[in-house]
């Protein structure tokens, strides 16, 4: 079973196409994309957590099709490239946030918040506000936010590009502990070729619209 499966998926986005494109993300792998600025990488994420229209194609999620769902009941954990926070909510809320709205019970909520902000070294953040953190703190609540929904599958739209080369190995160093304790089925935009093989079981090369090699291994030849 794959943990992503995509076929013959086509959209677009007023000129530019993706597709007709088919991908196989195997169960548990972290799967690195890579490709030039504006080859669809960030519209194909979209297009599989629900947040743009298909016109054709099918998107299975641990061999369940989740084409026509909406994105809250896809199992997908979502880090955009802003870190999409949102500033009126304290960092306890932020990370909730999802669970709200999936109905998660309150204690729930606040257990799998606390258990979360633990194992990110965030513990000491529950309270501050989002205009008040560093980049890698944001990223790392980012993370935390969407692991807590317990996902079957974590997209992460370039979560490193804007940190400084220290606290990205730092970031880069928790995803990798993070996917060898949790499991989870990881796709990682990234234009780094250094990150790419650092992370990667396998990366994928995109461009104009659709995938045009993979390398295995998570080394780029």
């Amino acid at each position: 079973m794959n943990g992503l499966e995509i076929n013959n998926l086509l959209l677009t986005a007023g000129s530019f196409t993706v597709g007709e494109l088919g991908l196989q993300v195997r169960f548990g792998e972290y799967f690195m994309l890579m490709g030039h600025t504006g080859a669809g990488k960030s519209l194909l994420m979209k297009a599989v957590c629900g947040l743009h229209p298909l016109q054709q194609g099918s998107i299975a999620i641990h061999g369940k099709e989740v084409t026509n769902r909406e994105p809250r009941f896809r199992g997908i954990g979502y880090v955009p490239q802003n870190s999409g926070l949102l500033p009126h909510l304290d960092v306890r809320d932020n990370i909730g946030f999802a669970l709200d709205i999936l109905g998660v019970h309150r204690e729930e909520a606040a257990e799998r918040t606390a258990t979360l902000a633990e194992e990110l070294g965030i513990t000491a953040l529950l309270d501050r506000r989002i205009d008040g953190l560093s980049g890698g703190e944001r990223q790392k609540v980012s993370l935390a936010r969407a692991l807590a929904r317990r996902p079957r599958l974590l997209l992460l739209d370039e979560p490193v590009s804007a940190l400084d080369e220290q606290t990205r190995s730092d970031i880069c160093a928790l995803l990798k502990r993070v996917h060898r304790e949790h499991g989870i089925t990881t796709i990682h935009i990234c234009h780094n070729h250094g990150e790419a093989e650092q992370l990667g079981d396998r990366i994928g090369i995109m461009n104009a619209g659709t995938i045009v090699a993979i390398h295995e291994g998570g080394i780029i030849s």
